[in-house]
């Protein structure tokens, strides 16, 4: 159902949506504007960070101080161990927190802000690598840097010209070209990037292995192939993975039977009584390794459309198996 809003007073909804689109417009030009302007500068920067031995400090004061913190977390994600540092802090202790080894990535639209400004010297006297993102290459905060990243807009996408707002755009979206520039330096790869998001999906899919997930021992259905249909049966529902895997005296698998096969068999009419495991198994079932990625056993199990892997070792003796439930349970589809 869908409830009437209110009206205020003096509000047109069609010029809401143009403000929008004006917006996005100014932050559009600003960030097309920037890409020609970046110079040796940026390339210098990025072999400074490559070359830092610690980690990159990044540091801001308002609205530069909540992108900073957004671009060492993008940073240190990518490959480029990364911190945040408040300046009001700084000077207060935290300072002690930057080493000769890290470089500093100093964020200032205007330049000017004093609790930056404030440290800088000191970490320069320290013989710690500054970088300076500035829309003004006159400001204080260039003149204290030994690197400077051109961050300047013509206008704010505030109709006032007053709130950070393209000039907040432009400088996430050079933190973001450093971090590409970056993770492409260090030859940065997808598992790399798992390893940095062990909890997310991604980390999931690259870091589980089937040997994660498996189940092995008294959890498998397990029958030889002189099993009765009636006890394998039992073993079946015993074990709940709706299969009983056939092996010999020695583990080697020799195949398969599935709940489809017990329906294809009920539909047919055959005399099930008389039947042994070894009659109605697949041979040749579908395997993995215990080292493979879980998701190859997902993806396995989607183009052979069935529900379980069998896990097996070099030598084709069983070590497990794998269920589409585990991989569910694990979130790894």
């Amino acid at each position: 159902m869908t409830h009437a809003l209110p009206v205020p007073p003096n509000f047109d909804p069609q010029r809401a949506v143009q403000m929008a689109r004006e917006a996005l417009a100014i932050e559009a030009a600003a960030l097309t504007e920037l890409s020609p302007r970046l110079s040796d500068s940026f390339a210098r920067t990025v072999q400074a960070m490559l070359a830092c031995n610690g980690r990159v400090v990044v540091m801001g004061m308002g609205k530069s101080g909540h992108v900073g913190r957004k671009i060492a977390a993008t940073l240190a994600s990518t490959g480029t161990p990364a911190m945040f540092v408040h300046p009001a802090e700084a000077s207060h202790g935290d300072l002690g927190m930057v080493t000769t080894k890290d470089v500093v990535l100093a964020l200032s639209n205007s330049g000017e802000s004093d609790e930056l400004n404030a440290v800088l010297p000191v970490l320069k006297r320290q013989g710690v690598v500054i970088v300076a993102m500035t829309g003004r290459a006159e400001s204080s905060l260039a003149s204290h840097a030994d690197l400077v990243l051109d961050s300047f807009v013509a206008q704010e996408a505030c109709p006032l010209n007053l709130a950070p707002t393209a000039s907040t755009t432009a400088q996430m979206a050079l933190g973001d070209a450093l971090a590409v520039a970056l993770l492409d330096a260090r030859g940065f790869k997808p598992e790399d990037f798992a390893r940095s998001h062990p909890g997310g999906a991604l980390g999931r899919k690259l870091l589980t292995h089937v040997r994660d997930l498996m189940r092995s021992g008294d959890a498998l259905p397990l029958v030889s192939a002189g099993t009765s249909f009636t006890e394998m049966m039992r073993e079946m529902s015993a074990k709940s993975m709706g299969v009983a895997i056939v092996v010999d005296a020695q583990q080697q698998v020799q195949g398969i039977f599935t709940d489809g096969d017990l329906r294809r068999l009920i539909e047919r009419g055959a005399d099930l009584r008389q039947l042994k495991a070894g009659e109605v198994m697949h041979v040749r079932p579908r395997s993995v390794r215990a080292e493979a990625l879980a998701v190859d056993a997902a993806d396995l199990m989607e183009s052979a459309r069935i529900t379980v892997v069998l896990v097996v070792d070099e030598a084709g003796q069983l070590e497990g198996a794998i269920h589409i439930n585990d991989l569910m349970s694990a979130k790894v589809i």
